[in-house]
């Protein structure tokens, strides 16, 4: 039954229903100790009356309760309270930090976001992510409806809160708790809710862990950066095969001016293997705030970023030069009449991956500054390393101790390899060696 305004759940008086939260009814009031105003989520009766749920409920919302974080909605304190009527079940509910904004799922609805918003919505969940791993817990239903945006920044909502509650387990193999729903699966034809952010070990019938938040983060990501769903299906069926087997297309495709290294942070993410993921969110973090740093540049090579950088300044000067070019432009003609050009040969080949190697949708590779050698990223059973080729050979050889790397570049004198692995910048020697970390 729903609460009604003025009602007191203990020390807490009700003002106003809210919506439906993951956990249960969501309701602003007022808290008559401290004067201030919260939220409160009462939870589902069929839950507060299992006592294996509530003795597990109440061991980890001590746990979340310590979390201090300005990226996570901070939770009060859990209480019970008599039901209304003389034969209504006893009230179970938390009480949570009253946010005032939209959710993410409310913003995505009007379409995808700004880079500089996307990036800085995803620095700080990933912030978020990062200190609740480092206390040993796991969202398990990260998605855009448990993230509000509010005026001081993005806030995590139900942290840690989702295992409690299984949905609809028997459907899917293993039997495991599933995240909360905020949306039924209905009939066919539909798009399906939480069931889009679950990572294939859940699907799996798998423990969840500080991996699984990073995929589903990688789904919330992309939405935010192209407005699509990373998954979809017209079926629960269809839905968790995609999720299974499934790449989404690469969000440079939709956006075209997504930086490269945000598309590799992505399809990072996204790996089926929770092992070919990002495996800590805060690897995840500096990942983000190295790409924020270097905007749309981010990951392309030198020379594009250089040129990019250079427009505004070629813009300034092009009246000028164009001046200088029309007087001289009929003495270079008659020169270059007189000249014999001398000739060029061009110099084309083919990278192909070696035996037991593939090349990423995402080609990094990097020239050497004398034009003799080559680096590229491959990936043998799915772990990226290094491979040197000098042009003039046919085979290229791997760089061992690289496994993980991504966006090689050479030194000026062409004996060290730099690359990014692990969120460290480290070097190896281009003839091969240990790699050192730079930071």
């Amino acid at each position: 039954m729903p609460l009604s305004s003025g009602q007191r759940l203990g020390p807490y008086e009700i003002v106003s229903a809210i919506g439906a939260g993951g956990m249960g009814e969501v309701y602003r009031a007022r808290d008559m100790r401290l004067e201030r105003t919260v939220a409160i989520k009462v939870l589902p009766a069929t839950l507060a009356a299992d006592p294996q749920f509530r003795e597990r409920f109440e061991r980890e919302a001590k746990s979340i309760s310590a979390l201090n974080h300005p990226n996570i909605c901070t939770l009060h304190d859990i209480g019970e309270a008599p039901g209304p009527g003389p034969q209504a079940q006893e009230i179970r509910f938390l009480v949570l930090e009253y946010l005032e904004g939209e959710t993410l799922a409310a913003r995505l609805a009007k379409g995808p976001l700004p880079l500089p918003d996307a990036l800085g919505i995803a620095t700080e969940i990933a912030s978020a992510l990062d200190t609740a791993h480092r206390h040993g817990i796991v969202h398990r239903d990260l998605k855009p409806g448990n993230i509000m945006l509010t005026k001081s920044g993005a806030k995590l909502l139900d942290f840690g809160l989702a295992r409690t509650r299984p949905v609809n387990a028997s459907s899917v193999a293993g039997g495991t708790a599933l995240p909360t729903m905020t949306a039924p699966l209905t009939a066919q034809g539909t798009i399906l809710g939480t069931f889009q952010y679950m990572a294939p070990e859940q699907i799996e019938g798998e423990e969840a862990d500080s991996r699984t938040d990073i995929f589903a983060f990688g789904v919330v990501l992309y939405e935010m950066l192209t407005g699509q769903k990373a998954f979809a299906g017209k079926s629960q069926a269809s839905l968790l095969g995609a999720i299974l087997k499934d790449q989404p297309p690469p969000i440079s495709a939709v956006q075209p001016v997504t930086p490269p290294a945000l598309d590799y942070l992505v399809r990072t993410c996204l790996a089926k293997d929770p092992e070919n993921r990002f495996q800590s969110a805060h690897d995840l973090l500096l990942q983000l705030r190295w790409i924020a740093e270097g905007g749309s540049a981010a990951g392309v090579p030198a020379p594009v970023v250089a040129r990019r950088r250079s427009r505004e300044r070629i813009a300034w000067t092009t009246a000028a030069v164009l001046g200088a070019i029309a007087l001289g432009v009929g003495a270079l003609a008659v020169a270059h009449l007189r000249e014999t050009p001398s000739p060029v040969d061009p110099v084309q080949f083919t990278i192909t991956p070696e035996e037991n190697s593939t090349l990423g949708a995402l080609a990094q590779f990097a020239i050497s500054s004398d034009g003799r050698q080559l680096v590229f990223v491959a990936s043998t059973q799915n772990v990226p390393m290094l491979w040197v080729r000098p042009l003039a050979a046919l085979a290229a050889r791997a760089l061992p101790g690289t496994e993980g790397a991504t966006l090689p570049f050479w030194s000026p004198d062409g004996r060290y390899i730099g690359f990014f692995a692990a969120g460290k910048l480290k070097k190896v020697q281009a003839t091969g060696g240990p790699p050192m970390v730079l930071c």
